[in-house]
């Protein structure tokens, strides 16, 4: 998959009409925002099951089952050139494994299925995995490379439909070398929204350990996710890329930059002492428990390579989690954005609504 990148001002074939899957999560409406921020792109269509968490301006929203099953249909009728995959889930507290496999598995089959028809006008892909496929085990090494393989073979529903979109995305980039095909495998994000086990963890009084453990952590602010995804897109990125901030830190000195000590939970019989912290909304499932105990370094020497600047060490992305929790623990929550379908047409589309020049 390695090629030389391309460059994007030069580019006959930089993104211009974008497809967006999952839409309606976290990753899927900040893609769509960024997108919508570049003037060169013509349309931004989202697919998801649910409808956007976010207010956005000029992205289209389909309502889609979970497999994506008229994906085709619909790259055959918007004619999209670019095909941007958020929606694979890499956390096994969001839904159940089958539900996982539906959403992984099928789903990326048939956007795969979708893109390669004889007629498809897709010749760029995006696919947003996670270090999730490398596993955690006592035998692993400090830094995993994207060639590193797994120190044992994959056993969590998680991990293995991980390891199979990402077989998927191989093969597809093999049968069709005129695509330009992107896979970003994104750490720990941690930063001002986003909510995982992790940062809830994180937010406790105080922090959970593994007796007898002190992993270190790497992690990446969720803005240079975003900031990660645009910058291969623009840039034809083809091939793997792990995204991590530089830097590993102790989980002791997680806890201590987040202002809390920790509280070890005994190595055996884990799941009887995680019961009470399942009841205040942090579920660490046997993932994370591993995480717990051995940790996970991944070398980003790759992008930085490609010419991407990270603004957040992982230090530094803990620190930023830190500072907007006291702020959001002073003012409180926000208004939260809800779609109204027929309130989006008016907006759009109504004669009665005044545009400036630029049509917006």
């Amino acid at each position: 998959m390695a090629k030389r990148p391309k460059n994007p001002k030069s580019s006959p074939d930089r993104p211009r009409r974008v497809l967006v899957t999952g839409l309606g999560t976290f990753w899927g409406g900040l893609v769509a925002q960024a997108l919508e921020a570049d003037p060169e792109i013509e349309v931004i269509v989202g697919l998801d099951t649910t409808e956007p968490t976010v207010e956005l301006e000029r992205t289209e929203y389909v309502r889609v089952d979970a497999n994506y099953s008229i994906l085709a249909r619909i790259v055959k009728a918007t004619q999209v050139d670019t095909i941007v995959h958020t929606f694979l889930v890499v956390d096994p507290t969001q839904m159940s494994k089958r539900a996982m496999h539906e959403v992984n598995v099928i789903g990326t089959m048939n956007l795969f299925a979708a893109a390669s028809t004889p007629d498809s006008t897709v010749r760029n892909v995006l696919v947003k995995s996670s270090t999730v496929l490398y596993g955690c085990s006592p035998e692993d090494p400090i830094w995993f490379t994207e060639e590193t393989p797994r120190s044992r073979p994959a056993r969590r529903p998680v991990e293995r439909s991980v390891e199979a979109v990402e077989s998927y995305v191989r093969d597809f980039a093999v049968d069709n070398p005129h695509i330009n095909v992107s896979l970003l495998r994104f750490s720990n994000v941690i930063g001002d929204d986003i909510e995982t086990p992790l940062t809830r963890a994180l937010r406790l009084p105080v922090v959970p350990s593994v007796f007898g453990f002190d992993p270190r952590f790497q992690f990446v602010h969720e803005e240079d996710v975003i900031r990660a995804m645009i910058f291969a897109l623009s840039n034809q990125l083809p091939g793997v890329y792990n995204v991590a901030g530089d830097g590993l830190l102790p989980w002791s000195e997680v806890a201590a930059i987040c202002g809390k000590r920790t509280a070890p939970i005994p190595p055996i019989g884990t799941s009887l002492f995680t019961a009470p912290m399942r009841l205040a909304g942090v579920d660490l499932t046997e993932e994370y428990l591993n995480l717990l105990r051995y940790g996970r370094g991944v070398d980003n020497r790759r992008l930085k390579e490609a010419g991407f600047e990270y603004r957040y060490t992982s230090a530094q992305a803990v620190r930023a989690f830190v500072e907007h929790s006291r702020l959001h623990d002073i003012l409180g929550d926000s208004d939260t954005y809800r779609y109204e379908r027929d309130v989006e047409q008016f907006f759009r589309h109504s004669p009665a609504v005044v545009r400036n020049s630029s049509g917006q």
